[in-house]
């Protein structure tokens, strides 16, 4: 199962490598890594993606508490959270593939931020089922290039879960 852990630490040098180091000397892989800022002056929030089980997912929360310059381990994966990430697409375009891509682009509210003769490059933000459904559809053109922020959540005060409300909509959409 894939995990979402939120990290805070001080923003101190070596901090990414010890985490780094720690989830190489466990095996991990991290799927993907998203570091900044935070709210306070000094704190960086770290936002990670990583495979495992609950139990061995709680094992490596424990261990990375144990590292200096962590402030705070949480793991959000279960928690009503805003999820988004952030993706450039490359795509190599004709004078027939043009207006269609333009409107891919506008079903999926991505922003055109350079375009040339041969080619248009799109900016896309949103959770991972968005990127993954243009992703599927640019799939059909030539795609040539890629470049892929990791994922960064918020838990959302409110609690309202929209993972739910979106599984509850389709269901309630399928038995009409």
């Amino acid at each position: 199962m894939k995990h979402t852990l939120s990290v805070l630490v001080e923003d101190e040098s070596g901090v990414l490598s010890r985490i780094s180091g720690l989830f190489a000397r466990r095996g991990f892989n991290i799927d993907s890594l998203a570091v900044g800022p935070a709210e306070k002056q000094g704190i960086s929030r770290i936002t990670m993606s990583v495979r495992g089980d609950n139990r061995t997912i709680e094992q490596l929360i424990k261990q990375l508490h144990k590292l200096i310059n962590i402030i705070e381990v949480k793991n959000v994966t279960n928690l009503p959270c805003i999820e988004r990430e952030l993706v450039l697409f490359k795509v190599s375009i004709s004078n027939d593939s043009r207006s269609y891509l333009l409107e891919i682009a506008n079903i999926f509210r991505a922003k055109v931020v350079d375009i040339s003769y041969q080619s248009l490059t799109l900016e896309v933000t949103g959770d991972a089922g968005k990127i993954f459904a243009i992703k599927q559809l640019l799939s059909n053109y030539n795609i040539l290039q890629i470049a892929r922020t990791g994922k960064i959540a918020l838990v959302r005060d409110s609690k309202v879960n929209t993972e739910f409300l979106k599984q509850s909509f389709s269901y309630y959409s399928t038995s009409i």
